[in-house]
């Protein structure tokens, strides 16, 4: 392993700062030392993290999946100078196994998985991603499929409104919103995010209007809702467990609770005992398959909260695989 902590010479370095990256390298370093090992970025996004990895292990090879056509543009084009190194494949995360299994690569040293929305679907207004301007309402993290946040408010019955707003977006007024959607939409087809934000702000009292957007949980409801990102989370980390060689490791960053309790769970049952309550002797086979490394979650520095704002809701979790299941 190099310990070389220089800056990138990428001209799109400047484009994303990676969250928690020295964590991340950190955590995983001492899997991916070896000869040979194999690290999949299962959020490869533009990148950020997967260079930093290849630079400073240069016997890695990188397995980096996306949804989204554009990043693994960018990325392919920031990670050029390692193209012996990396396999990219345009796949929803949860096909983390179908992925490998089409490389022929039976099992892998790391994963890594930097969730949520990423800088690029956020930064590029006309993706629709952000409720602060006026874009089509598209929402898609791959733009190869037909789904669209258009398409929800378009097509959803009020009651479903109501509770992809409530489960995705822990939205307290619900209910107020999915009617004043539905009102609106008899007039005039919502098509763009500027209508639906005016829509939903006249239907926020003032008083909650001072505690923040009103808009900011409707547009994550939508989000979750379009990329079916929650469903497919909850495929995709057992599956990266399965994948995660004895010695190997996972390290998961979440921004939002929702997606931090599915982590948690899929962590807490892989690293627990299988033994019935009450049994005297924990038997080989009940003992857990992995260990957790991090007691709960762990957050971004308040400096790097400070230099980097979109770590300021990270939470970061890891486990090492201690043996096969039997």
């Amino acid at each position: 392993m190099t310990t070389n902590n220089s800056p990138s010479n990428s001209p799109l370095s400047g484009i994303h700062t990676p969250v928690m990256l020295e964590r991340c390298i950190e955590l995983l370093a001492p899997a991916l030392s070896a000869p040979g090992a194999v690290l999949v970025d299962a959020t490869l996004g533009m990148a950020g993290h997967a260079e930093a990895f290849l630079q400073r292990f240069p016997e890695l090879t990188l397995v980096g999946l996306d949804r989204d056509t554009d990043a693994l543009a960018i990325a392919g084009e920031r990670l050029a100078p390692f193209h012996d190194r990396i396999h990219l494949v345009h796949t929803v995360y949860d096909g983390i196994g179908e992925a490998l299994a089409g490389l022929g690569i039976p099992e892998v040293a790391g994963v890594l998985f930097d969730l949520g929305v990423s800088s690029l679907q956020i930064d590029r207004v006309d993706r629709g991603f952000s409720y602060s301007k006026d874009a089509p309402l598209d929402m898609r993290m791959d733009n190869t499929q037909d789904f669209t946040a258009e398409r929800i408010l378009a097509e959803y019955s009020e009651a479903d409104l109501r509770r992809i707003f409530r489960d995705y977006g822990e939205e307290k007024l619900a209910a107020r919103y999915a009617k004043a959607i539905v009102e609106s939409r008899d007039a005039t087809p919502f098509v763009r995010s500027g209508r639906l934000v005016e829509v939903i702000t006249a239907a926020t009292p003032v008083a909650v209007q001072r505690m923040g957007h009103p808009a900011k949980r409707v547009f994550q409801a939508l989000r979750i809702e379009v990329n079916q990102e929650l469903a497919v989370l909850e495929r995709a980390i057992p599956a990266a467990l399965e994948s995660v060689a004895v010695g190997g490791r996972i390290v998961v960053m979440a921004y939002q609770s929702l997606e931090d309790r599915l982590v948690k769970r899929a962590l807490a049952a892989a690293s627990g005992s299988t033994a019935p309550a009450g049994l005297p002797v924990e038997l080989p086979e009940h003992k857990p398959v992995f260990t957790l490394l991090i007691r709960g979650a762990e957050l971004a520095s308040e400096d790097e909260k400070a230099e980097n704002p979109r770590a300021t809701p990270v939470r970061l979790r890891a486990a090492e695989r201690l043996r096969r299941a039997e």
